[in-house]
């Protein structure tokens, strides 16, 4: 349901039924307040659509029912030129817009779209909400319900457990450290470390004593005995990461671990037996590299036994609003700060941009617009936040938004037309004109005062 039309008046509810079915739009009409808080309830999805004078509970009561009720529930409230004071207020009591009688229906259908996108983002941003808490700490890299990646958790938990090594295929930022990790944690080795060397960052110079370790007096400098990565993560994990950069050397010896499950350290003689899982990661396709004699064909499928492939984010963009919803918690706790709503320019950001840099890239920019500092572009024609929201066009926004200004000024001065008129800072015919314009008569603002005063 879009659309809860509420009015006593039987023409006009078949008159606006007709247009928003025109429209595109589900709408329900109903002749008062009390029969629309009957279908109402916080998981509305659509917007509510009143008359503010109404037999028994008004349009007011019914927006401050609805507010309690749902304080995001878009409320749109059909007044006459005598209610637009009333209106005003219930716009800073935080309804979504007013429209003063008599309106086009495009200005109305206009309001209603506005308010449905807004509703949509805010039951959007609920549900998000909801499925971070239900994912508890679960690393966000997992989190998403499309096939790829329900396939990956399925096998993860087949293979974790399994004496055999993995080879992991990702591309850059795809999260193939975060799969290394899971790996690790739902294993029988999760007490022992978990060792993780990027064999891409580091020179050939001081690759092999950072995998195997040395003794003291191994090598010039070598002042003392140095445990290496391979050993130290006996009885757990190695995760080697890029493991195409590895060079011809290094494979060798690597492979001859693999193949005995031992080590012997520069400068010494002793074997050591060994119990580890490797776990090896590439961003590039390891058949390929083999193909053109880059990559050692018996290393290859030394660790092509069992291999994870981490889907990149343009195939699983389903899964991106709730990944940016993850990210934006955790940013928004290291930060101190509350978790910023997502609005309707970071959702087109989510739903548009290509991720090259997968979870990695999407990670940043959620710190980013933790911070503030997104400076996302607004898309073409986007209605501004307010009671002015819901205009079809330009002159229509200006025209309301004079009509509240107006009727605000003399709702603060009590009708007082002198001192609305130096409030606002006009010439007083011009004023004169603009409330015969907007059909706003001072007397409906001076309660008890005598209309002279108005001087």
């Amino acid at each position: 349901m879009d659309v809860v039309f509420v009015d006593d008046d039987d023409t006009l509810r078949e008159a606006n039924l007709q247009s928003f079915a025109l429209e595109g739009l589900t709408a329900m009409a109903v002749p008062s307040a009390g029969r629309a808080l009957d279908v109402l309830d916080a998981d509305f999805p659509g917007v509510v659509v009143t008359d503010i004078r109404m037999p028994g509970m008004d349009g007011l009561a019914l927006f401050r029912r609805l507010r309690a009720l749902d304080p995001d529930l878009p409320v749109i409230l059909i007044t006459g030129h005598g209610d637009i004071p009333m209106a005003v207020g219930a716009i800073r009591e935080g309804a979504y817009h007013f429209l003063p009688k008599p309106y086009p229906a495009e200005q109305l259908l206009a309001a209603v779209r506005h308010a449905l996108e807004k509703r949509r983002l805010v039951l959007e941003n609920r549900r998000l909400a909801r499925a971070v808490e239900a994912a508890g700490a679960e690393d966000g890299a997992f989190l998403g319900a499309a096939p790829a990646m329900r396939r990956l958790r399925e096998t993860l938990r087949q293979v974790a457990d399994a004496a055999v090594d993995v080879l992991v295929e990702g591309e850059t930022g795809s999260g193939k450290d975060v799969v290394a990790r899971q790996l690790h944690a739902l294993s029988r080795r999760a007490a022992r470390p978990f060792v993780a060397l990027n064999c891409g960052a580091l020179p050939e110079s001081v690759m092999e004593s950072e995998l195997f370790g040395h003794e003291a007096g191994a090598f010039t400098g070598a002042q003392k005995r140095r445990v290496g990565r391979i050993e130290h993560a006996d009885g757990g994990t190695l995760f080697l990461d890029e493991i195409e950069a590895m060079t011809p050397a290094m494979q060798v010896k690597l492979l001859r671990v693999l193949e005995s499950r031992e080590i012997a350290p520069l400068g010494t003689n002793e074997v050591r037996r060994l119990d580890l899982r490797v776990v090896a990661a590439t961003k590039v396709g390891l058949a390929e590299l083999v193909r053109q004699g880059a990559f050692r064909e018996d290393l290859y499928y030394r660790l092509h036994v069992v291999t994870l492939r981490v889907p990149p984010l343009r195939e699983r963009r389903e899964d991106i609003p709730l990944l940016f919803a993850h990210f934006l918690a955790r940013a928004a706790a290291r930060f101190e700060r509350p978790a910023p709503a997502i609005d309707a320019a970071t959702r087109r950001h989510l739903e548009s941009h290509a991720w090259p840099g997968n979870v990695r890239e999407l990670s940043h920019f959620a710190e980013r617009v933790a911070l503030g500092l997104a400076d996302l572009p607004a898309a073409a024609g986007a209605a501004p936040a307010g009671a002015m929201a819901g205009a079809a066009s330009l002159p229509e926004r200006v025209d309301a938004y004079e009509a509240a200004l107006l009727a605000e000024a003399m709702a603060a001065h009590q009708g007082d037309v002198r001192q609305a008129v130096a409030a606002l800072g006009i010439p007083r015919k011009t004023f004169y004109d603009k409330l015969k314009r907007h059909g706003i008569a001072p007397q409906d603002y001076r309660g008890g005062r005598e209309e002279g005063a108005a001087g």
